[in-house]
């Protein structure tokens, strides 16, 4: 398959994902670099290729926007943009070499976040709260994680705020989409002002992000939660698996 489109394919895929159940970075990142592009300029397109439809989240949870407990959402938000604009950086200064090498790890991270996260949340939730202050040294550092990789941060965020916020979980989402789409927007700035973005892929891989999103929206309606999610963690697992394969393999075989 051309390499073109092989990212266009993989952006349709990568869409679908986000739209029923997020990781959509599993399959948009490793087919970037499946296309020829290096581990860095890989990571930092796929965020610029994913990007819009993630912002189309955010306005669509526009009216149900507000405050996380006693935070203010222009705090977090602020917050939020700071450790963006830090893991942006962080990601730019971090040759290929070693991002290949630390890549198996954000993947698993993400995966773990993905299949227990939200169960982590509510069980921490119900014997723990944090103050106000905790929450925004937190969001900090998610912001950071968002900026320079990004997967599954929505719903470590929301597992967080389960600990100051004792509102029903599923009214978090807008401040959760909001705040996602932040980090990005300060990072893909960021990524476009250092001309670190490869723009024939990323343009490819945006256009079947917003052709997949709208398909897996339509999709979603129709299938079971339990079968996406199911799917999705074994889409996961199973990719993070190979790249750990393929990082760490070689190195054993050469002692």
């Amino acid at each position: 398959m051309e390499p073109i489109s092989l990212v266009f394919s993989a952006g349709l895929l990568a869409g679908a994902m986000n739209a029923l159940a997020g990781g959509g970075s599993f399959v948009s990142l490793p087919a970037l670099i499946a296309a020829g592009v290096p581990p860095v300029l890989a990571n930092t397109s796929s965020t610029v290729a994913l990007y819009p439809g993630g912002l189309a989240s955010a306005w669509a949870y526009r009216d149900g926007l507000g405050p996380v407990g006693a935070v203010s959402l222009r705090a977090l938000l602020i917050a939020t943009l700071c450790g963006g604009l830090v893991g942006a950086v962080l990601l730019l200064r971090t040759s290929s070499a070693a991002f290949s090498v630390v890549l198996p790890w954000l993947l698993l991270i993400a995966s773990l976040a993905l299949a227990f996260g939200r169960r982590l949340g509510e069980a921490l939730r119900a014997r723990w709260r944090i103050d106000a202050r905790a929450v925004l040294a937190i969001q900090f550092a998610l912001g950071i994680y968002g900026g320079y990789f990004g997967g599954a941060v929505g719903i470590m965020m929301i597992a967080m705020w389960g600990l100051l916020d004792r509102r029903d979980l599923k009214h978090l989402n807008a401040p959760r989409t909001l705040l996602v789409s932040a980090a990005n927007s300060v990072a893909v700035l960021a990524f476009i002002a250092a001309g670190a973005v490869r723009w024939p892929e990323t343009l490819a891989m945006l256009a079947g992000a917003v052709i997949g999103g709208y398909g897996g929206a339509h999709v979603g309606r129709r299938t079971s939660p339990a079968i996406i999610r199911a799917i999705t963690l074994l889409a996961t697992s199973g990719i993070t698996l190979a790249f750990f394969v393929k990082t760490y393999a070689p190195m054993g075989l050469h002692r």
